[in-house]
């Protein structure tokens, strides 16, 4: 069970290891760091921030350790022997017990045995020892007796009571007080827990936990390189790594390594061996070629130094749409256009070179100036606009499996902010107290989220939605006549707004929401959009021109409700301009793609009618 975290931390101590020699520092050894260090107590097992932590990952293991506050290896043993059906009811006592109440013994001497666990019943071990120390059984006697006792045969556990209650009798230990501890130790052994592969469980988690708390961009990058091949997984880790203060660069192909790695103190370079539909193979020729002679300048540059054969069309697009190609060209539209032209020039730089290789009549190759440089092939092709934002980030979801560079809800952010009740990313972090009974079916409290659905599947008689709203995911779900209402905008990929009745989902160990009503977001912002906020750009030479196309395009929507304002910035003057209500527009997605194909990304602000209080946006201009 243990194997891959045994791995991603051998991953992790090579990669801190090795810039510790670049920097001439001395080596980590793993296996002699303190298991007392307070800051990886205080920082990971306190906060219960144990996303990626092994064996304490789950929804329910992080109400614990919030609960419990483990501050010791003790603890961390303990705690996950507990969390077990059976012995999980004794959590509460457990954690009383730590925070002050105190424990009940039935007999002194229990305590030198119960004393680490808080006067609870924990580990195999303490059933043995308690026989051993109580009723004079040797230690291979109290291992048949917890065996006994595991079994539960009635002959058999008459017998050893017999032998327990003579021994303790032989010890001072009156045969009432005896058999109330025969009892106790009888109904915990059942599914007492090994303490030596507990504490060999606790050790492996604590390696993880000390890793993430001191080295996190090494620790996160191994996790997201043991899990690539896994798209939900890498896409939860990638929400850690926001959460975390951890930058996920996107893939490079003069960069990149085939798994993900590590790039200052803080951020980490995505693997191009994450990319679908790269194999490890291309990955690795295209770095050997990269290491030999230098990055690749273009994109013609690429195509004549692989081989083709190997590294094909659906290779090269998989890898520009996931943007692992940006830095050969202006921008993703131009690449893909250029790209038969790159190619060709690519398949005939290999065919001559193979010819002068093998002529049996000893010709040479081709002379160079017979080749087209790859300047002058970037001089044939100008720049084309670039694609949509949905296009460029759907390109990253069918590539790497999620939104690297933006999110599609992420213009509708401050939108967002006024008509849901919470961000997803605040509402999934939030923990039923423990001990309390939080919102179960039939009761909760009236929410409003919005954000894409990512999926819709059929469950039974219900529907299941996944909400993704650029800070976090959320299941939605929908009965049988909610969903024949809404089932028009209940769609994959539809930006959404949905009310519902919010609880807590043991079996998933999480929130959901039961939709009541659902809205179409982007009807939602054409009807509540009052003003448009446009960003100059500069002072551009085109400026006549640039104006003439804006007019162009706003020509187009009106009339409409939506005021424009300008916002300018130049050497020669700094203000705003309010456009007269002669060029009211409406306000839809052609026009803000438009605008910002025209103007620059981030140069558009829709602004809304005040819908109540309006929450601070946790969508920055990027979409994280």
């Amino acid at each position: 069970l243990g194997l891959r975290t045994l791995t991603v931390i051998d991953w992790t101590v090579k990669a801190i290891n090795a810039r510790r020699a670049q920097a001439g520092e001395a080596a980590l050894a793993i296996t002699k760091i303190p298991l007392d260090d307070a800051f990886t107590y205080e920082r990971v097992f306190k906060r219960a921030q144990t996303v990626a932590v092994f064996q304490f990952e789950s929804g329910g293991m992080q109400r614990m350790l919030k609960e419990a506050k483990a501050d010791r290896f003790d603890d961390l043993i303990a705690l996950g022997a507990l969390y077990r059906p059976g012995p999980m009811d004794l959590i509460p006592e457990y954690i009383a017990c730590k925070h002050g109440k105190k424990p009940e013994y039935l007999h002194p001497e229990m305590e030198q045995v119960l004393g680490v666990t808080y006067g609870v019943f924990v580990y195999q071990e303490q059933v043995m020892q308690m026989a051993q120390r109580l009723a004079g059984y040797t230690l291979g006697g109290a291992d048949l007796l917890r065996r006994a006792m595991g079994k539960k045969k009635p002959e058999e556990m008459a017998k050893q009571r017999s032998v327990f209650v003579a021994g303790a009798a032989a010890r001072g230990i009156g045969e009432r007080i005896a058999n109330a501890i025969f009892d106790q130790m009888e109904k915990f052994a059942g599914y007492g827990f090994n303490k030596s592969h507990a504490a060999a469980y606790a050790l492996v988690s604590y390696q993880t936990a000390y890793l993430k708390a001191h080295f996190p961009a090494a620790f996160m990058a191994a996790m997201l390189s043991a899990d690539m091949d896994h798209t939900d997984k890498v896409v939860t880790l990638i929400h850690e790594c926001d959460a975390m203060k951890l930058e996920v660069r996107r893939p490079d192909i003069n960069t990149s390594l085939y798994e993900f790695a590590v790039e200052g103190d803080s951020a980490i370079l995505y693997g191009l061996g994450a990319v679908r539909g790269v194999g490890r193979g291309a990955v690795e020729a295209m770095i050997a070629e990269r290491e030999a002679r230098g990055p690749f300048t273009s994109l013609e540059d690429l195509c004549r130094r692989i081989d083709l054969q190997k590294i094909n069309r659906r290779v090269l697009e998989a890898l520009l749409r996931s943007g692992s190609l940006d830095a050969l060209g202006p921008n993703r539209a131009t690449l893909m256009q250029r790209l038969p032209a790159a190619m060709q020039l690519g398949d005939q730089n290999s065919k001559a070179h193979e010819a002068g290789q093998n002529d049996l009549f000893g010709l040479g190759p081709a002379p160079a100036s017979s080749q087209p440089s790859p300047a002058a092939v970037r001089a044939d092709g100008l720049a084309v606009p670039e694609w949509t934002e949905a296009v460029r980030l759907a390109g990253e979801r069918e590539t790497l499996g999620l939104y690297l560079t933006g999110h599609p809800a992420r213009r509708f952010a401050s939108l967002l902010a006024r008509v849901a009740s919470h961000w997803i990313g605040d509402l999934v972090r939030e923990r039923p107290a423990p001990g309390a009974e939080p919102m179960r079916f039939g009761g909760g409290k009236l929410v409003t989220v919005g954000g894409l659905i990512d999926e819709v599947r059929k469950r039974g008689p219900r529907f299941i939605l996944t909400l993704d709203d650029g800070t976090g995911r959320l299941e939605v779900t929908l009965f049988e006549d909610v969903y024949l209402k809404y089932r028009d905008i209940a769609a994959k990929d539809a930006l959404v707004v949905v009310a519902g009745m919010l609880r807590f989902d043991d079996f998933s160990d999480g929130w959901r929401v039961t939709a009541r009503s659902i809205t179409d977001l982007r009807k939602v912002s054409e009807q509540q959009a009052r003003s448009i906020v446009l960003t100059w750009p500069g002072d551009r030479p085109d400026t006549a021109a640039l104006q003439s196309r804006l007019a162009e395009l706003l020509a187009a929507h009106r009339p409409g409700p939506c005021a424009i304002v300008i916002e300018y910035s130049g050497s020669a003057a700094r203000g705003a301009l309010k456009l007269g209500p002669e060029w009211g527009v409406r306000a839809g997605d052609e026009l803000w793609e438009g605008l910002e194909e025209l103007l620059g990304r981030g140069s558009v602000e829709f602004q809304y009618a005040a819908i109540g209080a309006a929450a601070g946006s946790p969508l920055s201009a990027d979409g994280h």
